[in-house]
């Protein structure tokens, strides 16, 4: 099974919105709200829709913008993931 991890959510940050220069995203990022990361409301909907389309995951744009840090992000991600699973499993 496929997991979805900071690293995953990193890459999409860096390929929809890029990374401002002040900002380590390769630092300990998981618990920092997105906004003190730079980003706004719409580039995060853009790398959700990158994500959702890379992994295949449904991430509806009320949830997104519900989602305030990398670790939200990886953690619902990850569940869509399992619920994916647990559905294959079933059928």
């Amino acid at each position: 099974m496929r997991t979805f991890t900071l690293d995953d959510f990193r890459s999409a940050m860096r390929s929809t919105a890029g990374v401002d220069e002040q900002v380590d995203l390769d630092g300990d990022i998981a618990d920092v709200e997105l906004a003190a990361l730079g980003y706004d409301s719409l580039a995060v909907l853009e790398a959700a829709n990158h994500i959702s389309r890379t992994w295949q995951v449904p991430i509806p744009d009320e949830v997104v913008l519900d989602l305030a840090t990398p670790a939200a992000v990886v953690d619902f991600v990850g569940q869509q993931l399992e619920r994916q699973r647990l559905s294959a499993a079933e059928a």
